[in-house]
C-alpha cells in the first residue's frame, strides 16, 4: 500500500469552492503517454488499434520529449480549466504562455533526464521560444490525428460524468461523492486525501478551492497538479469508461441520425448541459434558424425543455432525452 499522500487542505467555507472542469490539453497529455505504454492500458486498447495508422510520427517525438510515460509534464501544456475549455482556447493559451515559463518548465525536464533525451531537452531549454512553437505545432498535429476524432464522444462523457457526480453531491452529499472519484481518493472531513506512489505534499486550498476534473484517456488512474499559480486540481478517471468508449459516440450519433435526422441528432447530442440557441449553432455548425427549428421540435417531442435564464433561453435535455443518448 502506497504511504505517499497529497492532502488539499480545504477550510470549512471552501467546500462550495470545489468545481468541476474540462480539459482537452489533459485528453491529449494521456494521449501521448498511453502511445508510449499502451500494455497497461487496456482501456485504451480499441482507441489506439483505431488511430495507430494516424500517428504523425514528428509531432508525436516532440510530445513524447516533454511529456514522458509517468511523472512531471510542464504545466504551460494544459491551459487554465474552465467548465467546458475548447481545443481552440488550450492551444492559444499554450502559444500565449511567456517563453520565460517555458523554459523553466521544459528545466524541470532535465533533472530526470539522461542521454540523448537530456541532450535534446537542453537544446529546447537553450531557446524557449523556438521551442515553444515547435511543441505548439506538434499539439495541433497530433490533436487533430489522435484525439480530434474522438472529442465530441469524449466531450459527452466528460460532460456525463460531471453531471452524475453533481447528483451525487445532492443524493448523498460532498463526501460521498468525492470519496467515489477513485480508489486512492478520500475525504476525512477537511482534507482532500490522494494515495500517491513516489511524493507527499500538503497544499493548502484554503480561499482557493479545488478542481475536480474528469478524464477518459487517462483512466483508470489519478494524477494531481500542485505547484502555483494552477489551481489546485485532481484528476481523476470519467464514470463509466470502458474499452468500447471511442466506438459509443459513432454508433449513438448513426442511430439517433436514422431515428430524429442527422440535424436533430447532432442538436440532441450536443446538449451536455444547458445551452442557448446561439451556442447550440455554433456546437453543431448549424444557422441560427436551423438550430431554433431543430431546438423547436426536439422540445414539442420531450426530449428537450427551455428555460428562460436572464436574457437568454437556455436548452437542456429531458429524461427522456437523455436515455435516447445513452
Amino acid at each position: 500500500m502506497d504511504r505517499n499522500v497529497v492532502t488539499f487542505r480545504l477550510g470549512a467555507d471552501d467546500i462550495g469552492l470545489l468545481r468541476f472542469g474540462v480539459s482537452p490539453g489533459i485528453e491529449l497529455a494521456h494521449a501521448v503517454r498511453a502511445l508510449q505504454s499502451t500494455g497497461s492500458r487496456p482501456l485504451q486498447w480499441g482507441w489506439f488499434r483505431n488511430i495507430q495508422a494516424s500517428i504523425p510520427a514528428d509531432a508525436f517525438a516532440i510530445l513524447r520529449l516533454v511529456i514522458p510515460p509517468s511523472g512531471y509534464f510542464p504545466d504551460f501544456l494544459t491551459g487554465p480549466i474552465t467548465a467546458d475549455t475548447s481545443p481552440e482556447e488550450e492551444l492559444d493559451n499554450l502559444r500565449r504562455t511567456a517563453p520565460e515559463v517555458v523554459q523553466v518548465h521544459l528545466g524541470k525536464l532535465l533533472t530526470l533526464a539522461t542521454g540523448q533525451r537530456h541532450a535534446t531537452i537542453t537544446a529546447l531549454v537553450s531557446n524557449p521560444a523556438k521551442a515553444q512553437a515547435r511543441i505548439a505545432e506538434a499539439w495541433e498535429e497530433m490533436w487533430s490525428a489522435v484525439v480530434a476524432p474522438h472529442w465530441e464522444q469524449l466531450r459527452r462523457i466528460l460532460h456525463a460524468d460531471i453531471a452524475h457526480r453533481s447528483r451525487s453531491i445532492v443524493d448523498a452529499g460532498t463526501t460521498t461523492m468525492i470519496g467515489s472519484l477513485h480508489e486512492r481518493v478520500s475525504w476525512d472531513g477537511s482534507n482532500v486525501n490522494v494515495r500517491m506512489h513516489s511524493w507527499s505534499e500538503v497544499v493548502p486550498c484554503e480561499g482557493s478551492g479545488m478542481l475536480l476534473v474528469p478524464t477518459v484517456i487517462g483512466s483508470p488512474w489519478c494524477s494531481v497538479l500542485t505547484e502555483k499559480p494552477v489551481q489546485p486540481t485532481l484528476f481523476y478517471p470519467a464514470h463509466g469508461v470502458t474499452n468500447t468508449w471511442y466506438q459509443v459516440g459513432h454508433t449513438a450519433e448513426k442511430a439517433l441520425s436514422a431515428l430524429l435526422g442527422e440535424g436533430r441528432a447532432r442538436v440532441l447530442l450536443s446538449l451536455t448541459g444547458p445551452r442557448s440557441t446561439t451556442e447550440t449553432a455554433a456546437l453543431c455548425n448549424l444557422a441560427l434558424s436551423t438550430a431554433s427549428h431543430h431546438l423547436t421540435l426536439l422540445r414539442d417531442a420531450g426530449l428537450i425543455a427551455s428555460a428562460r435564464q436572464g436574457s437568454q433561453v437556455l436548452h437542456s435535455r429531458t429524461l427522456l432525452g437523455d436515455s435516447l443518448t445513452g
